[in-house]
C-alpha cells in the first residue's frame, strides 16, 4: 500500500509501501478515496506546538510515533470488515470519525472520546487517510455518506465538526441572536460561516490580516471582514455589529494577539471560544477575567455524536458546500507546504483514484 509519511519532523513527506494486514475483529479496512489536509497536520509535521515564554509541548512525548500517515479528515469505501464488525456494506462509501479514545475510561464511556487522555486517534496517533487504504477500529467511527461526494463530505471530520462543537459551546440562545466573531477565514473560518447559516444564526463577523481570505470570507457572507492587524481593529468589530454588545467570539487562530483582540472587545458575560494552536502565551488581566464575567473554552474537536448531528444537517442540505480543492494522493508534501505558506483557500482535499 502506497502512504505519504512523516520520517522526520520538518522534513518533507516522503512516499512509502506499507503493508496492511487483514481487518482482525470489529475492525474495518477502508480504500481511501478523500483525505483532507488539514492546519492540524502542520502541527504534527512540525513535531510540537509552541507554548510561549520558550516552552514547547513535544508530540513525540505525547505518543507520537514515526514514521506517521497523517490524515484525520478521511472518506473511504469499504473493501472488508473483520469478523465482528456489523453494520457496514462492502463497497460504500464512509466519513470516517477520528478523535478514538482508549475506549475503556470515564471519559470514553461518556461519550467524549475526543477528550480521552490516552488518546489513539487515526492520522495522528495510529495511520490516516495520506494513503491508499486505511484501517478503522470499529464500525462505529464510520458513517453511510451515501452517494454525497467524498471530497466535500471529508473536511467534516475535523473543520467542519470542529466549528460545529464550538458554535454549540456558544449555545443556540447567543448564535441566534447575536453576530459571532470569527478569527481566521482559513478554512474553518468559512465552514463556520456556512454552519452558522445552517444553524439559523445571525451571521459571522471574521477578522483576518490576509486581504485575499477577508475577501473570501465576504463571498462566503460574512457580514464583514476585518484587519486583525489594523490598530483600530477592535472598534470596527464593535462598529460591524452596529455598535451592540458582542456575545462570542470564536478564535480558530489561538495567538495571543488574537486572544487579546478578543478580550478587549467582548461584553460582560461574553464567550470566548478558542481553537487554533497557533501558540504563544496570553497576558490577560487576570482581574478582569472575574470581573468581565468570561468564559473562555478551550474546543479540541467534537464526539462522534456531533459528528452525527452534523451530517444530518449535511445530508439535508441545510450546509452550503465549501470550496473544495481537489489534489492527487502524490501531491500530499507540496499541498503541505502550500498550507503552511497560507496559499490555501477553503480547504485541500487528496483524492484517490
Amino acid at each position: 500500500m502506497k502512504c505519504y509519511c512523516v520520517v522526520n519532523f520538518r522534513e518533507p513527506l516522503q512516499q512509502m509501501d506499507q503493508p496492511i494486514a487483514a481487518p482482525q475483529g470489529s475492525q474495518v479496512l477502508l480504500k481511501v478515496r478523500a483525505a483532507g489536509v488539514c492546519h492540524s497536520d502542520i502541527h504534527l509535521w512540525e513535531g510540537g506546538y509552541d507554548l510561549g515564554q520558550g516552552r514547547t509541548l513535544s508530540l513525540k512525548e505525547r505518543g507520537v510515533t514515526l514514521p506517521l500517515t497523517m490524515g484525520h479528515e478521511t472518506v473511504g469505501s469499504v473493501v472488508a470488515a473483520g469478523p465482528d464488525a456489523t453494520g457496514v456494506e462492502t463497497g460504500r462509501n464512509y466519513l470516517v470519525y477520528p478523535w478514538i479514545g482508549c475506549g475503556a475510561c470515564p471519559t470514553c464511556l461518556s461519550g467524549q472520546e475526543n477528550h480521552c487522555t490516552a488518546p489513539a486517534c487515526l492520522g495522528i496517533h495510529r495511520a490516516g487517510g495520506y494513503a491508499e487504504q486505511m484501517l478503522v477500529p470499529h464500525p462505529r467511527y464510520l458513517i453511510d455518506i451515501g452517494d454525497l461526494d467524498p471530497a466535500r463530505i471529508a473536511p467534516y471530520a475535523c473543520s467542519g465538526l470542529t466549528t460545529y462543537s464550538a458554535l454549540r459551546k456558544i449555545g443556540e440562545a447567543v448564535y441566534r441572536e447575536h453576530p459571532v466573531v470569527i478569527f481566521g477565514a482559513g478554512g474553518l473560518g468559512l465552514m463556520s460561516l456556512t454552519l452558522i447559516k445552517a444553524l439559523g444564526g445571525k451571521g459571522g463577523i471574521v477578522v483576518d490580516i490576509d486581504p485575499a481570505k477577508r475577501q473570501a470570507a465576504l463571498e462566503a457572507g460574512a457580514l464583514a471582514a476585518i484587519d486583525g492587524a489594523a490598530p483600530d481593529a477592535a472598534r470596527q468589530i464593535i462598529q460591524a455589529a452596529g455598535g451592540k454588545p458582542l456575545q462570542a467570539a470564536i478564535d480558530l487562530v489561538g495567538a495571543p494577539s488574537t486572544t487579546a483582540l478578543a478580550f478587549d472587545f467582548l461584553t460582560k458575560g461574553g464567550k470566548l471560544i478558542i481553537v487554533g494552536l497557533f501558540g504563544g502565551a496570553s497576558s490577560w488581566p487576570i482581574a478582569l477575567i472575574p470581573m468581565k464575567a468570561m468564559s473562555i473554552i478551550g474546543s479540541y474537536v467534537g464526539n462522534l455524536a456531533e459528528l452525527r448531528e452534523l451530517m444530518e444537517l449535511v445530508r439535508a442540505g441545510k450546509v452550503p458546500p465549501m470550496p473544495v480543492h481537489r489534489y492527487p494522493l502524490d501531491a500530499a508534501d507540496s499541498v503541505l507546504a502550500s498550507l503552511r505558506a497560507g496559499k490555501v483557500l477553503g480547504r485541500a482535499v487528496l483524492t484517490v483514484d
